[in-house]
């Protein structure tokens, strides 16, 4: 294993990649997950697919997202992973979802190489090791709890590492026991302003509606200095009052004085390793990006076979970076393809959701016979 990790970081080091490199690491990391991971392999011979059949990315078959939750997807044994994260258990009461990585270093080179492209943009040099000079670096205000608090929250490690990595000392979390610390988090805008100090405010995107909640509620709003960026993700979640998207946009870029080319979306979940961007929400709903790691399909989730472009169907990820668990995802998410990208559309409904969870119920069979 450690061959290919080292292998599939310097894949992930290089400005990019051609189909043929992409489908040879692909059919590698597939060979080690058939190899080593019982469940996966179980599901993989139902659907034919084996190493000697399997050449390219679109061969590898996707594992339904809920399958983290039913089975342990991992080719280490996880009491030897170095980190597990968890999903938050909130739409199937407490069982939650758990992806295994044996090394951290993969995760987050993932982020921060991605991160630096996508939301620090020109202020970063690329390459396999690089630091930003203290002028580049900004000071981060997190509307999300730290990784001390939630060490098995992938988003509480990438809000952490983003601002060990790119924030100045400064940075941290306005969000605690007592919940939003308004107080605080009005007083670093405040600064940041007197002083024409750019900031980023980053977090998930109910906390986000809360503090524009706060503000609107004090009668506030800031003129935030030319180069602050925020940065959403994670939707509503039924933890708050949910906002049609071009309402959250706008409201954030009236209440912070940041374009909304500035106002970047952050797509990524648990059950991944990688993230996808989009190069701001001046109109929405946005493309997102991945890196050059990452492919995704639009599938009929019936028949699971890809849809033309321009067709909307249900997302399938390949994400080499997920090389202890399954390289191949099919999420319940709904988009179509567009550009170089795709547009995130919802949550799957209806047959999309009928197809999903028929999914879920061949994973299920194959990996209890």
């Amino acid at each position: 294993m450690q061959a290919l990790v080292d292998r599939l970081l310097a894949f992930m080091a290089k400005g990019g990649c051609t189909d043929t490199e992409f489908d040879h690491l692909a059919a590698a990391l597939f060979e080690l997950q058939y190899t080593h991971n019982a469940p996966y392999r179980r599901f993989c011979q139902r659907r034919g697919a084996t190493p000697r059949r399997v050449t390219g990315w679109r061969q590898v078959p996707p594992v339904p997202i809920s399958a983290f939750k039913d089975a342990t997807l991992s080719c280490v044994p996880p009491p030897d992973c170095e980190r597990v994260f968890m999903t938050s258990g909130t739409s199937r009461g407490e069982v939650k979802g758990r992806n295994h990585h044996p090394t951290i270093a993969v995760w987050d080179f993932a982020m921060r190489r991605h991160f630096e492209q996508r939301f620090m943009q020109h202020s970063v040099q690329h390459g396999m090791h690089h630091s930003l000079k203290n002028s580049a670096l900004l000071p981060m205000l997190l509307l999300f709890p730290g990784e001390d608090q939630l060490p098995n929250s992938s988003l509480a490690r990438y809000l952490s590492l983003a601002a060990r990595c790119y924030g100045t000392p400064d940075s941290r979390s306005y969000i605690g026991a007592q919940g939003l610390d308004v107080n605080g988090l009005c007083a670093a805008l405040d600064q940041a302003v007197a002083q024409v100090q750019p900031v980023a405010l980053m977090g998930a995107s109910f906390s986000m509606v809360h503090l524009l909640d706060a503000l609107q509620a004090r009668g506030l709003r800031y003129a935030l200095p030319a180069g602050s960026r925020i940065l959403d993700t994670g939707g509503y979640k039924g933890q708050a009052r949910e906002l049609p998207l071009d309402a959250f946009y706008s409201a954030l870029a009236q209440t912070f004085g940041v374009p909304r080319s500035h106002c970047i979306n952050m797509y990524g979940m648990t059950e991944l390793s990688s993230q996808f961007y989009d190069a701001g929400n001046e109109t929405v709903p946005s493309v997102k990006h991945a890196p050059h790691w990452v492919r995704t399909r639009v599938l009929d989730p019936l028949s699971g076979q890809e849809l033309p472009r321009g067709e909307r169907g249900v997302l399938a990820h390949c994400d080499l970076a997920n090389f202890n668990s399954a390289i191949a995802i099919l999420t319940e998410d709904v988009g179509i393809a567009a550009g170089d990208g795709f547009v995130l559309l919802g949550r799957a409904e209806g047959a999309e959701a009928k197809g999903c969870s028929l999914a879920v119920q061949e994973f299920l069979e194959a990996t209890r016979s």
